[in-house]
């Protein structure tokens, strides 16, 4: 397996562990205690945040900001300029690093172009969140989500019968 691919332009501070074949395009930023798994892509400026978890064959498009408090699963995509958060109620004037929330990606999740997460959420494997859409509120496994705020598309739902998904109402 081919070594991490990282742009001469990118940034990767001492203590960052990035994995085999994965690349880290023009202008990102990857600080110190990030891990990033395997065949990951980071479009780019992506920033990349101290004790974020990506898992495996990521794709990170451009403009996105990982903050502390993020994990992404394997497989999770990220379109461009999407946004993640990691404090309810931010102010200048007051630290709140204390206070950041964890938001979870689980595998296989898909964020469209310039959605926002709003930190504290969990969105389920094979979740899907419609481009520009915003999350405030959990989202369960393989739903489709669009709007704003982000509601169920159409209340279809779908069980997993060995490796067929099969609509169940």
């Amino acid at each position: 397996m081919a070594q991490a691919f990282i742009h001469e332009s990118a940034y990767v501070d001492a203590g960052a562990q990035i994995g085999a074949d994965t690349k880290v395009w023009h202008f990102c930023h990857v600080l110190s205690g990030a891990v990033i798994g395997e065949r990951c892509s980071l479009g780019q400026n992506v920033v990349v945040m101290n004790g974020v978890r990506i898992g495996n064959n990521v794709k990170i498009q451009n403009n996105v900001s990982v903050y502390e408090g993020v994990e992404l699963e394997d497989d999770v995509f990220c379109g461009p300029s999407m946004v993640f958060t990691n404090v309810i109620n931010p102010r200048s004037h007051v630290s709140r690093k204390n206070e950041y929330k964890r938001t979870l990606v689980r595998r296989g999740a898909t964020i469209g172009a310039n959605a926002t997460i709003v930190c504290g959420v969990t969105l389920e494997e094979y979740s899907f969140i419609g481009a520009g859409s915003v999350i405030t509120k959990s989202v369960p496994a393989f739903a489709l989500m669009v709007g704003v705020p982000a509601c169920k598309a159409c209340g279809t739902r779908y069980r997993l019968d060995g490796d067929q998904l099969r609509r169940v109402s």
